[in-house]
């Protein structure tokens, strides 16, 4: 019986504090109809003007610069600006490179999957190189879905390598080009291979490659191909399991010297005709 009373008591001194305190009875529903919410609502401006961190080197190597009077150089690539937003890439139109810098890009297009990939290095003029990699779904919805990435700081000696690269001879060769054996073009029908297009950015312009999965064709940029993804492997395990050959360009590099040693060449292609 006492604990009966006890009981009665307690819940009688709870419900007249209830009363008298209305705000502790409910606390309402966050977004209900009418309801007040305890708590002052944030100050939207407040949202634009707070201070932002700014990216670490890895993620924008060539960030906080000035564009020089004359200019950014001038940039060929195929990518638009707003395709290297939706990868989340500062747009290489918009890159300020120094003497002694170079940007060098490989898109990595399979044919028989949506599954592609952007491999981004960096060399500056203090050094240093860095790695930006990027891979996802680049198809049916309006982003790229599942994109997953990574910025990383290369060791040394990716810089001299990636300033070499830049200048390889491959950069004279067609922009669009074809494997021609002999007298006769072989076609690029890429059905079950990957196809790339490569993109350079120095101080003094910008150029670009594309090559479909052609062996021969691959072959002729294989040396960039070899040094673009193997610093891409090892940082990110959804990112090597796309890559099932590895950095491994070997039967391209045979196919191309191949070509060449029996009086091929590798050609402008064939412009579609007008219509």
């Amino acid at each position: 019986m006492a604990a009966i009373t006890m009981l009665r008591v307690a819940l009688g001194l709870a419900l007249s504090l209830m009363a008298a305190a209305p705000g502790l009875a409910q606390t309402p529903a966050e977004g209900s109809p009418g309801a007040a919410w305890p708590y002052p609502p944030p100050d939207p401006r407040a949202w634009w003007e707070a201070e932002r961190p700014a990216p670490r080197d890895a993620a924008d190597p060539m960030a906080r610069r000035r564009l020089p009077r004359s200019g950014p150089a001038p940039v060929t690539t195929p990518i638009e600006p707003t395709l290297y937003r939706l990868w989340g890439l500062p747009p290489l139109q918009t890159q300020v490179v120094y003497g002694g810098e170079a940007i060098l890009e490989v898109w990595r297009r399979p044919s028989n999957s949506v599954e592609q990939m952007v491999i981004r290095l960096t060399a500056r003029r203090d050094g240093k190189a860095f790695v930006q990699v990027r891979a996802g779904r680049a198809c049916c919805e309006p982003d790229i879905a599942r994109r997953v990435g990574f910025d990383a700081e290369l060791p040394a000696g990716y810089r001299s390598r990636i300033l070499e690269l830049v200048e390889a001879q491959a950069w004279n060769s067609p922009r669009d080009a074809v494997a021609q054996e002999g007298s006769a073009s072989v076609g690029s029908i890429c059905l079950d291979g990957v196809s790339y297009d490569l993109v350079r950015l120095t101080e003094r312009a910008g150029g670009a490659l594309r090559r479909d999965c052609d062996p021969a064709e691959v072959g002729e940029v294989a040396d960039l191909l070899e040094t673009a993804i193997g610093a891409a492997m090892g940082h990110e395990p959804r990112i090597d399991v796309l890559l099932p050959r590895g950095a491994d360009f070997s039967r391209e590099r045979a196919a191309y010297e191949a070509l060449i040693a029996g009086g091929g060449r590798i050609k402008p292609a064939d412009r579609p005709p007008a219509s």
